[in-house]
């Protein structure tokens, strides 16, 4: 045969062997086998393997137990690249576990076998970990560091670790005591539910410390006398990141505890039983940056060891697989003062209805308080809120019409009622009448005539509106507040009655409280305020803070129903300038002197100029109304707002004044 012949066959015999199964050396179903192995355990579910000797059902629930002290947290798995000789096969299985705050990465080597046409798994304890041996499981040591503090202007602790007492039923205490009659007594001791805490005594083990109450050290009035007097009750000193009090800015910062199971399992393995997490406000918001992350170890011991006797195996027989570094948490910085936020929470104690006082700096938009009163139920009505801003809305209403041409001494008329597309509007009750016919923009400011402005509809757009609107911080993203907040929602486009509602802050215009003290502000700064709460947001939480949040089907507002807050600009097309903010200034200082806030004029220090608002909402006759008002008194600027409170000058404005003569 010649070469060209024995060539032709070597080809024909290439081609026939790539194309038939008989031809393959294995390999193919080996990586298919290889890739599944590594896919179940990675999954911690090898319960669809097919194993060499062994049954699928006891390989799984011998690496269930190998790897139960990581639970939640599981594995990726990868093979390699496979070697084959024969009827064997080895892979490579590179691991890699997050634990803590470090990445555990390791090679194993796993078996194949063929029997027939199928590749089986060769069991191996060490195929899960390097150099684990049969009737080894993992165990983990961690240790988890304090919880950073969050801190406010200067560096003052809001919340910081502070002395509390447990005080529970120490069950190994009772001797022969009647543990419900104990539990009973403790129960009316400390005001909780003593059925409730009977039943938590009676349900522990024998061994229990059962929790009743947790009481700050500070100011307690549970002596311990008291609570020793009851067979098998104690109270147990502890540390918790607390605020200086139980409300103070409890809406803003959330609180912080011992983690609950459904945390732990949301948590994906970054909580452990027995760590503090934070819920709600910036405790919630900048967990991660306040927690840290546990130090832990990771051991191989012998399975089933008791606590006793692992405990004395810390120091010899268990050996140290891995080890990530506890990593402190880095204290919050925010830019709360805490004796004005002190002091606005106190001037909101009495007030029934959802309340909120809002101060910052407009030199610097620093937020120096974000007070919301008891009757909003531990919402943050402050930041969160979204109402009609009634005749507070005037000041944008003023800079739009100011754009178009006019001054604080342009002519505008005020007739007692206008009818607009069959509805009608009016003024407030006691408008003076004095001030009705021609009078001037100051004029028809300084009074809230509500018929001038809605007169003024044709000649100033809703896009108009919306634009001065951001021009002067409202409903535009808020980058540096480091907090969620709403800033406001301003449409766009509106016509009719909708439009001649806007003109007077009602419609589906909307702010919170944040807001119009940014409304404000901008008028005292000359300049767009971009709030300012949080100094040092950490770098996963910072992208969700922030910014103009959308309302929320939560947030007991007075959005109209099913409305939504389009996307807020980042930030206004046209600033408002130093000599419009001096026009509007000028406006709101006619409000103290010739309108009715004249009781702001004896607030001792620098002037103080205002707008009140009353907003109408709902469908009752007479409507309901929010009472708001705002204010700047030097290098601060407030916003005080109360919800179903009636009018803003006789409801709002004394908490205004209170505020700003005692702020001093």
């Amino acid at each position: 045969m010649g070469k060209s012949s024995k060539l032709s066959v070597a080809l024909v015999g290439l081609i026939l062997c790539a194309s038939l199964v008989s031809c393959d050396d294995g390999r193919t179903g080996a990586q298919d086998a290889a890739k599944q192995l590594a896919s179940a355990v990675a999954a911690l579910d090898v319960g669809s393997v097919a194993f060499d000797g062994k049954d699928a059902g006891a390989a799984n629930e011998q690496l269930t137990e190998v790897f139960k002290a990581l639970d939640p947290v599981k594995p990726a798995v990868e093979s390699g690249e496979l070697t084959l000789e024969k009827d064997t096969a080895t892979v490579p299985l590179k691991y890699s576990w997050k634990i803590g705050s470090g990445e555990w990465t390791y090679t194993t080597t796993a078996t194949l076998k063929k029997s027939g046409d199928q590749w089986l798994a060769v069991w191996n304890a060490a195929t899960l970990v390097p150099g684990l041996a049969e009737g080894e499981v993992l165990s983990t040591l961690s240790q988890s560091p304090a919880r950073a503090d969050i801190l406010g202007a200067g560096d003052a602790e809001l919340v910081t670790y502070r002395p509390v007492v447990n005080v529970g039923i120490d069950k190994p205490l009772l001797a022969s005591a009647d543990p419900a009659a104990s539990a009973t007594q403790l129960a009316e001791l400390v005001g909780v539910d003593p059925a409730a805490y009977v039943q938590q005594v009676q349900a522990a083990g024998p061994e229990a410390f059962v929790t009743a109450i947790t009481l700050r050290e500070d100011g307690r009035t549970i002596s311990d006398n008291q609570i020793g007097e009851i067979p098998g009750a104690r109270a147990i000193g502890d540390y918790l990141p607390l605020a200086p009090t139980r409300t103070f800015a409890r809406a803003l910062l959330g609180t912080a505890a011992e983690a609950n199971a459904e945390q732990i399992e949301k948590s994906g393995g970054a909580l452990q039983t027995g760590d503090t997490t934070g819920s709600g406000g910036l405790q919630q918001q900048y967990d991660a940056q306040l927690r840290g992350s546990n130090g832990t170890q990771v051991f191989a011991e012998k399975a089933g060891l008791t606590a006793e006797e692992r405990q004395a195996l810390v120091n010899g027989g268990r050996r140290l697989l891995f080890e990530a570094a506890m990593k402190v948490g880095t204290p919050l910085r925010t830019t709360l003062d805490p004796n004005v936020q002190q002091l606005a929470e106190d001037v909101l104690a009495k007030v029934g209805p959802a309340s909120a006082i809002v101060a910052l700096r407009p030199s610097s938009g620093a937020v120096l308080a974000a007070a919301s009163g008891p009757g909003s139920n531990g919402y943050d009505t402050a930041l969160l809120g979204q109402y009609a801003p009634g005749s507070i809305f005037k000041i944008v209403d003023s800079l739009a019409m100011i754009r178009n041409g006019m001054s604080p001494d342009s002519t505008v008329e005020c007739p007692a009622t206008l009818t607009v597309d069959g509805r009608t509007f009016k003024n407030a009750e006691g408008y003076p009448a004095s001030s009705l016919g021609s009078v001037t923009l100051r004029d028809a400011f300084a009074h809230s005539c509500n018929t001038a402005f809605i007169n003024a509809r044709d000649a100033v757009s809703q896009a108009q509106l919306e634009s001065a609107a951001t021009s002067l911080g409202v409903a535009v993203e808020a980058p540096a507040l480091g907090a969620s907040a709403f800033l406001g929602s301003v449409p766009g486009d509106a016509t009719g009655t909708e439009h001649a509602a806007s003109m007077i802050g009602q419609g589906k215009v909307l702010m919170s409280p944040l807001a119009a003290a940014v409304m404000a502000g901008s008028v005292a700064k000359g300049s767009p305020v971009s709030p300012q709460l949080v100094l040092n947001p950490g770098a996963d939480e910072s992208a969700a803070a922030g910014g103009a949040a959308t309302p929320s089907a939560s947030a007991p507002s007075a959005a109209p129903s099913g409305s939504t807050a389009p996307p807020a600009p980042a930030a206004a097309a046209t600033p408002v300038t130093a000599a419009e903010a001096s026009a509007l200034a000028d406006m709101m200082r006619a409000v103290v002197t010739s309108g009715h806030t004249g009781f702001l004029a004896s607030v001792p220090g620098a002037p103080v100029a205002a707008k009140t608002g009353t907003a109408e909402f709902g469908s009752d006759n007479p409507p309901k109304t929010h009472a708001w008002i705002v204010a700047v008194h030097g290098d601060l600027a407030v916003a005080v707002f109360v919800e179903e409170g009636g009018l803003g000058a006789t409801v709002s404005g004394p908490l205004l004044k209170e505020f700003l003569t005692r702020a001093g």
